[in-house]
């Protein structure tokens, strides 16, 4: 243990002067030295490339700076309001328990008895008199008076930071703020890698590469992106009656970046340095005491806000959601991306914009999947349920339509309300009758999409566990609510008694899972995506690495997220032992390729697959990647392909390498090769042809493609490549010698743990992660992140299936 430091992987690099002295953090500094709009060194490029993010995907400075100042009305409103209806209504009045005398003698005597809302509203006097008389009501207006200046200081202090984005991109970038939503950020981001050329931003690197940027972005998330690989944060709750429940919450994984980021106590001493005492293993014991103090400090101070940060998520649910039930019912029977999910299903380097991306594409195909499990004995009594109400329902219009007085009945609107609620929740509940149950085939196309899925999941797409587990990662709107209102609750109780024993656990995760770049300062080691040090030889990297178990990223995260990361970045150089890697996966697939089908009799195909999967897009992607999705399916069932051909048998792996050869086949320009390779080692010019090559092939057999401008045609293509990938490395590593976990069981947690090489850990669970926790809490509430919300129906033009099943 004594000697881990010294032969530690990760050679670290001497102290260099930091990016960030201490004090200037925050500036911006604007050196004009010759030109007249020059940048030069400029102070923490994390802040700075994070706003030049942030600028371009929240559409600009105008737009930016008006959801600030409406998060600010938005606060003071929900505050006011709540104050008003609390302290300024006469409710006995307003419910008619107590008659209101109307003077006017020229008033009408049958609109004597009428109250209107001016009646049920307190005088101003008396309203201000109840306000002062409760001590409670006070103390909180002050405490909201006080977050909402310290709000409104930090909107002032993002405007003049958000100015200097803006003159950076309008002056430095050269793109005007009208045309900045025509710039996709790879456009922002080769600009920013050509400026640093003639600038100089960062002094510690010439050259800046679009690896180093991300790793700006996003060395927080990768950590965090890492803990849940390893399956390091306690978020796994086991309760009566319900099991294993995977609980993560917006606060609960603010509590853990607080503890472990950027809050006073925490590991890193700035933006981009883990605190020096944590990358020696000499005192590791008295540095998880004190992590520890740490997290019970926070656990206890989320404790004491408890009542305060409860009552704020539930007036925010209730102004936020009461109405879009009322209108919706259904709406909280649609289905989300829980938290945990994002964290699990993403890459390592993805960006928000990419992961959202790419989980909106899986959206339909997950809800199709988890739609069509139903129950036979709950169908029975929805139907019956819904039959009830809607009987009572139909009465209670019919008499509406009849007399209108009927409304005046005491609980009439608010009978009708509820029959209509029950029987839109009981529908939801029946199945379509002209459904076709094809679980494996759905599953499959979930996967070209998330990337990721224990390897229990094969072969058990329609068993109930499996479908439970990843309820677990696309949970109903209804649960997200739940969880949300619970977390002021649970948060302190995770922290407390489950974070405070992992503190070790954290405190060696850090230290052997962190390595300083220079220019870029410490970051997460499985960021770099390194083959060697982080592969898993079940994962196509046998032989080019050097990894243990306990330093392998599991379910081959790093593999793909090397893969997805050179596709999205053609022009990225990936270093020596990265590239081996993906030259020998590309001569896999070419082995492979030769015993599939030919890309003709595929693309010949898309139609047809494009319709069994009911995919109405019809895109050339889509259409390209719904042939490998179902031509297994067309051959294993015997129909006739094109021109009346019967199609050879193939599995995915051979119709997914059959495409995949033909797009490295057609390569006409890309990168430059690395002269650090052998020849017959060098990889090929580009994860993916010319997007001209590939568009014109498909548009051959798809006269439906809808040719866009060419930076949409690229995105769609390179993430149809992406899907084309995980669906073969996942064929791939099935057909190993992987062994499968039983249906419906966890693999072991691996402990975190000092690198040794002389025992190894057991595997760590591939699917269950961990998490953070709840203190302080955002304006605006726990808003939802951005995702397609739409329910999906499954197409009544589906087909039979192989592995269709009359009995679940």
């Amino acid at each position: 243990m004594a000697n881990c430091e010294s032969c530690q992987e990760y050679q670290r690099i001497e102290d260099f002067e930091e990016d960030s002295p201490p004090g200037e953090e925050d500036l911006l500094v604007h050196v004009p030295e010759g030109l007249k709009d020059s940048w030069h060194h400029i102070k923490n490029l994390d802040n700075f490339f994070t706003r030049i993010y942030h600028f371009h995907q929240k559409n600009g400075f105008a737009c930016m700076m008006v959801s600030e100042f409406f998060e600010l009305v938005q606060f003071l409103f929900v505050v006011t309001f709540t104050t008003f209806l609390f302290n300024c209504v006469d409710y006995d009045v307003l419910f008619a328990n107590r008659a209101v005398n109307h003077t006017g003698s020229s008033q009408n005597p049958l609109e004597r008895n009428k109250v209107t809302l001016p009646d049920a509203i307190l005088p101003s006097e008396q309203c201000t008199q109840r306000i002062q008389k409760n001590s409670w009501i006070i103390f909180l207006l002050i405490m909201a008076a006080i977050f909402w200046l310290y709000r409104l200081i930090k909107v002032f202090c993002n405007v003049l930071s958000y100015w200097e984005i803006r003159q950076f991109y309008i002056k430095a970038l050269k793109i005007p703020m009208d045309e900045l939503c025509n710039f996709t950020w790879q456009e922002v981001q080769g600009r920013l890698i050509s400026l640093q050329r003639e600038q100089q931003m960062c002094i510690h690197k010439k050259e800046l590469t679009e690896l180093d940027i991300y790793h700006r972005i996003l060395r927080f998330k990768n950590y965090m992106v890492a803990m849940v690989n390893k399956s390091l944060l306690p978020v796994q709750l086991q309760l009566p009656l319900l099991g294993d429940v995977v609980f993560l919450t917006q606060g609960l994984k603010y509590n853990f970046e607080l503890i472990l980021f950027w809050g006073p106590g925490s590991l890193f001493q700035n933006k981009w340095n883990l605190h020096p005492k944590y990358k020696r293993a000499g005192n590791r014991l008295e540095l998880a005491q004190q992590l520890s103090r740490v997290i019970l400090l926070m656990g206890v101070a989320n404790l004491l806000l408890c009542p305060f940060i409860l009552v704020w998520q539930v007036l925010y649910a209730f102004f936020s959601y009461t109405e879009v039930i009322r209108r919706e019912p259904g709406s909280l029977g649609a289905r989300r991306w829980s938290l945990y999910g994002r964290l699990y299903l993403r890459h390592f380097n993805e960006l928000d914009h990419e992961l959202h991306g790419r989980l909106g594409r899986g959206y339909k195909a997950v809800s199709k999947y988890m739609n069509s499990f139903t129950s036979p004995l709950l169908a029975v009594l929805a139907k019956n349920v819904a039959f009830f109400s809607g009987s009572l329902l139909a009465v209670l219009i019919a008499l509406t339509v009849y007399d209108e007085d009927v409304l005046t009945v005491q609980h009439i609107l608010t009978a009708i309300t509820v029959l209509g609620v029950v029987i839109t929740v009981t529908r939801s509940f029946i199945p379509d009758e002209h459904m076709v149950w094809c679980p494996e085939q759905l599953l499959q196309c979930v996967l070209a999409h998330i990337h990721y899925m224990p390897d229990h999941w094969k072969g058990n797409a329609n068993k109930s566990e499996t479908r439970d587990q990843m309820a677990q990662l696309f949970q109903y709107k209804a649960v997200f609510i739940l969880e949300e209102l619970l977390s002021p609750i649970i948060t302190p109780f995770i922290l407390i008694f489950l974070l405070r024993n992992k503190s070790l656990e954290i405190i060696d995760f850090f230290r052997n899972f962190t390595v300083e770049v220079v220019g870029v300062g410490d970051i997460c080691s499985f960021a770099q995506m390194d083959i060697r040090r982080h592969g898993n030889p079940q994962w196509m990297s046998e032989g080019q690495t050097e990894a243990s178990m306990y330093q392998q990223a599991e379910n081959g995260k790093t593999e793909l997220s090397l893969m997805h990361f050179t596709i999205k970045n053609p022009q990225w150089q990936p270093p020596q032992d990265s590239s081996v890697f993906i030259s020998h996966l590309k001569e896999k697939v070419q082995q492979d390729a030769a015993a599939g089908p030919s890309t003709q009799l595929l693309l010949s195909e898309a139609p047809l697959c494009t319709s069994l999967l009911s995919n109405e897009s019809g895109t050339g992607p889509d259409n390209l990647l719904a042939s490998v999705l179902a031509h297994p399916m067309l051959t294993a069932s015997g129909l006739q392909g094109h021109n009346g051909r019967f199609m050879p048998t193939c599995s995915a792996a051979s119709a997914a390498a059959s495409v995949l050869a033909s797009l490295s086949g057609s390569l006409v320009a890309g990168r430059p090769r690395p002269h650090n390779l052998p020849p017959s080692n060098r990889p090929e010019s580009s994860m993916y042809s010319s997007e001209r090559a590939i568009a014109e092939s498909m548009c051959a057999s798809d006269m439906r493609l809808r040719c866009g401008p060419r930076s949409a045609l690229r995105s769609e293509l390179a993430s149809a490549e992406m899907s084309l990938h995980a669906i073969y490395m996942h064929e791939v590593h099935q057909q190993g010698s992987h062994p499968q976990h039983p249906s419906g069981s966890w693999p072991a947690l691996v402990p975190m743990r000092e690198f040794s090489g002389t025992t190894a850990a057991l595997r760590s669970r591939p699917f269950m992660g961990g998490a953070p926790a709840t203190t302080l809490l955002h304006l605006g509430g726990w808003t939802e992140e951005e995702e397609e919300e739409e329910e999906v129906q499954v197409s009544s033009r589906t087909t039979s299936c192989p592995d269709m099943r009359s009995n679940r």
